[in-house]
């Protein structure tokens, strides 16, 4: 009889209907494992969310039985979650995006994503740096094990929290099938962005920022950089590819301060299926985020070919490194100098670009969802003590010591 893998539990409770960052790693880490022989996968979700999780992972076990409000979700978390983990018998439960049961009797692995609840307060909602600033810290002294995105992020938790548990450092990976440097078929670039808005499939060059426009994003530091520069590239756009975060009119004042609003493309959320055409079309990817855990939306420029600026001393850099143009978190003028480089550069020119961009899709090639999840498995067993992390300098499995 073939072994049936390690019984794993994995929470995507917090997974919301338009999936971003750390919903958008649930999504992917959950199809990752599922698909793997060794791990007996258990999928926890909103009861209202069956039907999508019975699509993204067919072959696991299924609970949806979570009530769908934060609040009632969290609370179920401590009250229903443990007799539910009991009743399944599995060996490990993983909660991905900060929370675990703290009176369940099933070891818990931890994601936790980044310290921004605790390295800039003021970037969040008030209630909710309280309430995720201490369950990371229950995280950081409960769970069996806690899951990092960067090593950036788990020096942070060891400079903010107690750690009692182990430490495990597993990259985010990227979709290479889909963010490619190559089109899937002629034109097929030019009609998804024309959807977007007509301009993105003329001739006009366009930077490019996707995420959720939020503070630690700094999109109005990005807007006023461009606004020094709009002026020596007349037919150049800059394009926000996101949704409206918490602090979002912040971005609203630097457009209208500016006086080029009709130059600033704003698309909203833009569909999972649109991103790799924007980032194959653009002049330039630029991520000036302040602060984050991974950066993933940087790897994806990568996997496509895209030249990439971003901030230094952050994970993007521990993720890209000399394959980004990098640039001092906050500074316009040092922003302004690089995407003027950038919108200089046209097809043929001579620059550091090619090398860069050969860099990049090297990276993004070692970065995929499957490796990711094997990283993921070594904690799992180090959590169910079956197993412990072996420490390897490449892209293996990373404990934290």
């Amino acid at each position: 009889m073939a072994d049936p893998g390690l019984r794993v539990s994995l929470d995507v409770t917090a997974v919301p209907e338009r999936p971003v960052g750390a919903g958008h790693y649930t999504l992917e880490l959950a199809s990752a494992l599922d698909s793997r022989p060794d791990v007996d996968l258990v999928v926890v979700a909103r009861s209202a969310d069956r039907t999508r999780w019975q699509a993204v992972t067919p072959g696991a076990g299924l609970e949806a039985v979570a009530p769908g409000s934060r609040p009632l979700r969290l609370a179920w978390e401590q009250v229903r979650l443990p007799a539910l983990l009991a009743r399944t018998r599995v060996a490990v439960h993983h909660g991905p995006h900060y929370t675990m049961p703290e009176r369940s009797a099933v070891p818990a692995v931890v994601t936790i994503h980044d310290l921004s609840f605790f390295e800039a307060p003021e970037w969040h909602e008030r209630s909710k740096a309280l309430l995720f600033r201490r369950a990371i810290r229950v995280a950081a002294r409960r769970a069996s094990a806690v899951v990092c995105p960067s090593r950036t992020t788990a020096e942070e938790l060891a400079r903010w929290c107690r750690v009692n548990a182990e430490v495990f450092v597993a990259p985010h990976g990227v979709d290479t099938d889909r963010f490619r440097p190559d089109e899937p078929e002629e034109g097929a670039d030019a009609s998804a962005v024309a959807r977007l808005d007509p301009r993105l499939a003329g001739d006009h060059p366009f930077l490019l920022f996707v995420g959720t426009l939020e503070p630690r994003k700094d999109v109005p530091t990005l807007v006023d950089a461009f606004g020094r520069v709009a002026g020596r590239h007349p037919d150049a756009l800059l394009v926000l590819a996101g949704g409206a975060g918490w602090g979002a009119a912040a971005v609203d004042r630097a457009v209208e301060a500016t006086g080029l609003g009709a130059r600033i493309v704003r698309t909203g959320y833009v569909p999972d299926g649109s991103i790799p055409a924007l980032l194959r079309r653009s002049a330039a990817v630029v991520y000036p985020a302040l602060y984050e855990g991974f950066g993933l939306p940087a790897l994806e420029a990568l996997a496509c070919g895209s030249p990439l600026v971003t901030t230094e001393g952050t994970a993007m850099e521990e993720v890209a490194g000399d394959a980004a143009v990098l640039v001092r978190p906050g500074d316009v003028a040092d922003l302004a100098d690089a995407i003027d480089a950038e919108l200089a550069h046209r097809p043929g020119s001579t620059s550091g670009d090619e090398g860069r961009r050969r860099r990049g899709l090297e990276i993004a090639s070692r970065h995929t969802w499957a490796a990711s999840a094997g990283q993921h498995l070594v904690a799992y067993r180090h959590a169910a003590g079956t197993g412990a992390g072996t420490w390897d300098a490449g892209t293996g499995p990373q404990p934290v010591g």
